[in-house]
């Protein structure tokens, strides 16, 4: 059973979806539209030239992020490729007591840790219309080998299996139009935000 918040609460929102799925850009949209703040992530993967220490990851060495972890610093946190990933506490703490909607972009293991200590939180899943098009996609971003992209591919697949298996999700959300995916998306969360507020308030 989840639990309304106070109207000094704000609303925790969790994005998850495989790699070429589109959950990134539908995110974007999330934040633009409804004012959502972004949740950063801490990461020992290396630094590319497009990523913006503070805005894209927070990057650490493998032994500070240790530290964090064992420090109960992290919501939740994986290991995936390699690396390890965590979303730090205080950001979300600080930004959910200021009534802000705070949303985070995680796989389905760290959505599952999150659900586990916030029932109240909502998730979205994003699907692809199907596997041959999730390919596609993987195929169409040009950025990897066919041995990583059917790397990715394998995982993506386990991890569509281990949402749905999983009951996590308040939405399953097909991306078959990436536009009509997004309004889906906003009036979906904008209704469960204002549900709650009118909850909250009476």
């Amino acid at each position: 059973m989840t639990t309304a918040p106070t109207p000094s609460n704000g609303m925790l929102l969790i994005i998850s979806g495989p790699s070429g799925v589109g959950k990134t850009t539908i995110a974007h949209q999330i934040i633009k539209q409804l004012g959502a703040t972004f949740s950063v992530s801490m990461t020992t993967r290396p630094q590319t030239s497009a990523d913006v220490e503070g805005k894209d990851y927070y990057f650490v060495t493998a032994e500070k992020f240790l530290e964090h972890r064992d420090r109960g610093e992290l919501l939740e946190w994986a290991e995936v490729f390699g690396h390890f990933y965590g979303t730090p506490t205080k950001p979300v703490e600080k930004a959910l007591a200021k009534g802000h909607l705070m949303l985070l972009e995680i796989d389905v293991q760290g959505a599952l840790e999150i659900k586990d200590q916030r029932p109240d939180t909502f998730a979205i899943f994003i699907l692809p219309p199907n596997e041959k098009q999730l390919l596609k996609r993987l195929r169409d971003r040009d950025r990897e080998d066919e041995e990583t992209i059917q790397k990715r591919f394998a995982k993506a697949k386990d991890e569509i299996d281990m949402a749905k298996d999983s009951k996590v999700y308040d939405l399953y959300l097909v991306n078959d139009d990436l536009q009509e995916a997004i309004t889906h998306a906003i009036c979906a969360i904008r209704d469960e935000w204002l549900k709650r507020r009118s909850s909250a308030n009476v």
